[in-house]
C-alpha cells in the first residue's frame, strides 16, 4: 500500500513541475512577444499576417535582429550630409521638370547613402529587413518608394504617384541619411538633431514635393 501512495506523490509532484514549467515557458514566450511587438511595431503585425503562425512570423522578426547585430552600421559624416542635402535639393528642383528623372535621382541617393552608412544594398528584400530592426515605422515609406519606382521604370505613373514617391523618398532621406548622428562621446540619450532645411529650403512641413527652392 506505501508504494501506491509513494507512486501518487511521485506523480502529482511530476505533474506540479511541469505545470510550472508550462507557466514560465508562457511567460517567458510572453515577455518575448511583446518585446518584439514593441522593437517591431506595426512591422510585427504585417510579418505576422504574413507569416502562418505567431512562432514562425517571431522567428523571422528574431532572425533580422541577429542578421542585423553583425553589419557594421555607422551614421555619415558631417561631409556626407552635406553632399547629400545638396544632392536631394537639386533632385527636388528636377522634379518640376522631370519627375521620372528626379524619382530615379532620389532613389540613387537613398541607395549610395545607405551604402555608404554599411547597408547591403545588392538585395531589396534584406534591404527592407535591415530597415525594419532600426526603423520599423519607415520601412513602409521604403518599400513604397521601391514600388513606384519599379513602375515608373515600365509604365507611365499619375503625378500623384510620382509626387507620393518623393514623399517616401523625404521620409528615407531626412531619417536615413540626414538625421543620423555620431553617438555623443560624453552623455548618453541625447535627442537625435532634427533634419535641418539645405538652405533657402522651407521646413518639411511648410513645402510640397516639387516646389523650387527659393
Amino acid at each position: 500500500m506505501g508504494w501506491i501512495v509513494a507512486v501518487i506523490i511521485v506523480v502529482v509532484v511530476a505533474i506540479a513541475v511541469l505545470a510550472v514549467l508550462f507557466m514560465l515557458k508562457r511567460r517567458k514566450d510572453a515577455e518575448r512577444s511583446a518585446r518584439l511587438r514593441d522593437r517591431f511595431g506595426p512591422e510585427y503585425d504585417r510579418t505576422l499576417d504574413r507569416s502562418d503562425s505567431e512562432k514562425e512570423a517571431e522567428q523571422d522578426l528574431q532572425r533580422r535582429a541577429e542578421q542585423r547585430e553583425r553589419l557594421n552600421i555607422r551614421p555619415l559624416s558631417p561631409e556626407s550630409r552635406e553632399r547629400y542635402s545638396g544632392r536631394w535639393d537639386r533632385s527636388q528642383a528636377l522634379f518640376v521638370d522631370d519627375p521620372t528623372a528626379a524619382i530615379g535621382d532620389a532613389d540613387r541617393l537613398v541607395r549610395g547613402g545607405m551604402e555608404e552608412r554599411g547597408y547591403p544594398v545588392d538585395d531589396f528584400d534584406r534591404r527592407a529587413d535591415d530597415i525594419s530592426v532600426d526603423h520599423p515605422h519607415l520601412v513602409e515609406h521604403f518599400r513604397g518608394a521601391a514600388s513606384i519606382s519599379h513602375r515608373s521604370r515600365r509604365e507611365s505613373i499619375s503625378t500623384e504617384d510620382q509626387r507620393q514617391a518623393m514623399v517616401h523618398y523625404r521620409r528615407l532621406f531626412e531619417e536615413l541619411l540626414v538625421a543620423a548622428q555620431p553617438a555623443p562621446t560624453t552623455q548618453q540619450h541625447q535627442p537625435v538633431e532634427q533634419a535641418r532645411p539645405v538652405q533657402g529650403e522651407q521646413p518639411p512641413a511648410e513645402r510640397t514635393v516639387g516646389e523650387r527652392p527659393r
